[in-house]
């Protein structure tokens, strides 16, 4: 299946994260119909031959419904209607026909007025959420699953639910659990690579890794998390952790763990995270011997990151970046999907004031709008499996780090916002970090981006964007997965594959009709390409820092284990 491309107006989308941060701090109805509902509806009003026509097409698609005569299936790979009740019953199958046509009548209307594209995204985030809140899955009674398991457990699931339902009620995100946490173990089931903590400052603890080969490339790699996530997204389960994966292959890497802020430290803002960045990669070089670093960001983290390389090249210091690597990383953020839709300035605005009150936005309040973004997978999913089967949530390593949440200080929060609303990255000189103007064509070492195929945050198109920004060599791959499950992506799954094309491409379009499909995961890929680049191989270091950052704590380190508040 050939990835999507564009969103149904032919408008290339992405949802990065930095641009949920107004939306996560906004009043809760964020999903109750507004001022572009009245706006349609007026339009609507003046083209009655399009909404006779749409009605007429939505009731002759019911009659055949009905009559038995449709063919509409759910699309491929909608998980909501795998029982086979939907396909073999008379009663249940016409239920889900008849959904799926009224959905397509709902979303046909809302797309029918000529709104401009801020009222369009915010119409469509409404229709499409209450949609997904109606759907014949969602209530017991036409739920073909549900009301199997009730006759087989006779009722107990509903008891089980219940217990589940009170449970969730208490916890800080008011949602549905999606992970059973009881086999995760930070430091011991996660973050398990032995290694030591060589730096510590109130905003970061940097980590270095004992190395797993007798030989190492001289040249370290330094992985960068975002700032709102905890690292050992980096060094996850073992099997799946991509430190030990670069460690296997002969390279050095270091992890930076932020720390995670309360009220206390309101103030740090952008300018802070980016100086922590680049004292992170000397403490690398100084550590490694090594003139330079690989450097690794992720999501926001890769636009921190980037900044942070802009601003060493502005002082004419890239040569200190060995490389710059981007995962699901989107650096022009123009025209950024439902989200950026919603951050108008002057709900950027109230936004900035509350998360300023309060000192910082809770990782809770962010994690509750990455679920709503995809209710059908994080909410309705979880919602029957907890409450109405009475099951317990899968016991699954990402899961578990993405609930894990951080918090992120109001001063980064509102630099971050402003990036997000005036898209300054994509203009030389446009903004200025630590006394320097940014321009990312200075940004002349070698690039690595890589993206997901199915990413709802940071849609690969926007990632592929990056490409003409940069000013040295990039390689731009494909993944299969969606956001971080494509950057989390360990060798070993026969169904992984990744796409590689032509760079200088004009645009995503022009790229995939040249990629070539290859099988495994891009980190095969992704290693011999950092090897390339990462110097002479040298014996491995008998011990972790040096005189100047000696080992305080094992790895993970402390920062890791403080949780977020509410």
């Amino acid at each position: 299946m050939r990835p999507e491309i564009t969103d149904a107006a032919g408008e290339i989308q992405n949802v990065g994260l930095d641009q949920l941060l107004t939306e996560a701090a906004s009043v809760q109805n964020r999903f109750i119909p507004g001022a572009e509902f009245l706006k349609a509806a007026g339009m609507l009003a003046l083209r009655p031959n399009q909404v006779v026509s749409h009605t007429a097409t939505a009731a002759a698609d019911l009659a055949r419904i009905i009559g038995g005569r449709s063919g509409r299936t759910p699309a491929k790979g909608d998980s909501r209607f795998r029982d086979p009740a939907w396909t073999q019953s008379w009663l249940f199958r016409r239920i889900c026909q008849g959904y799926l046509s009224i959905s397509d009548y709902a979303r046909a209307l809302a797309d029918e007025p000529p709104l401009e594209w801020a009222d369009h995204e915010r119409l469509r985030l409404v229709v499409d959420n209450l949609i997904d809140a109606l759907a014949p899955t969602n209530f017991p009674l036409t739920n073909p699953t549900v009301l199997k398991t009730t006759i087989d457990r006779g009722g107990g699931n509903f008891v089980t639910g219940a217990r589940a339902a009170v449970r969730d009620a208490r916890s800080p995100v008011k949602l549905p659990a999606n992970v059973d946490p009881t086999p995760f173990k930070v430091g011991e089931t996660l973050a398990a690579s032995p290694g030591a903590v060589v730096r510590r400052e109130d905003r970061f603890e940097l980590i270095q890794y004992e190395p797993r080969t007798e030989q190492v490339h001289k040249i370290p790699v330094l992985l960068i998390p975002p700032m709102i996530s905890k690292f050992y997204v980096v060094d996850l389960s073992p099997g799946k952790s991509m430190v030990e994966f670069l460690g296997d292959h002969g390279l050095q890497p270091f992890a930076l763990s932020w720390a995670n802020p309360t009220r206390a430290n309101a103030s740090w803002n952008l300018d802070d995270y980016l100086d922590s960045i680049v004292q992170a990669i000397e403490t690398a070089r100084d550590i490694a011997g090594a003139e330079a670093v690989h450097v690794v960001g992720f999501c926001a983290g890769g636009i921190a990151t980037t900044t942070a390389v802009a601003h060493l090249a502005a002082l004419g210091r890239i040569d200190r970046v060995a490389s710059l690597s981007l995962m699901v990383t989107v650096l022009d953020v123009r025209r950024g999907g439902p989200i950026l839709s919603i951050a108008s300035p002057d709900v950027a605005k109230a936004a900035k004031a509350k998360i300023k009150r309060k000192g910082y936005l809770a990782g809770t309040e962010l994690s509750q709008t990455f679920a709503w973004l995809r209710p059908n997978d994080m909410i309705w999913n979880n919602f029957v499996n907890d409450y109405y089967l009475g099951n317990k949530p899968p016991a699954f390593d990402l899961l578990f780090w993405n609930q894990d949440s951080m918090n992120m200080p109001a001063g980064l929060h509102a630099d971050l916002v402003d990036v997000a609303l005036s898209n300054p990255l994509v203009a030389p000189g446009a903004l200025t970090v630590l006394g320097t103007p940014i321009d990312l064509a200075q940004i002349t070492c070698d690039a690595y981006i890589a993206a997901g195929e199915t990413d709802h945050l940071t849609p690969w198109p926007s990632c592929y964007r990056s490409v003409g920004l940069l000013g040295g060599k990039t390689r731009f791959v494909l993944s299969t997965s969606g956001h971080i499950a494509a950057v989390i992506h360990p060798p070993g799954n026969p169904k992984s594959s990744y796409r590689i094309g032509d760079e200088s491409s004009p645009t995503p379009e022009d790229w995939l009709r040249t990629a070539q499909m290859h099988k495994g995961t891009w980190w095969q890929d992704w290693a011999p390409w950092l090897a390339e680049r990462a110097g002479a191989t040298v014996k491995a270091p008998d011990r972790l820092g040096n005189s100047r950052h000696t080992p305080l704590d094992p790895a993970p380190g402390k920062y890791v284990m403080k949780q977020s508040r509410g």
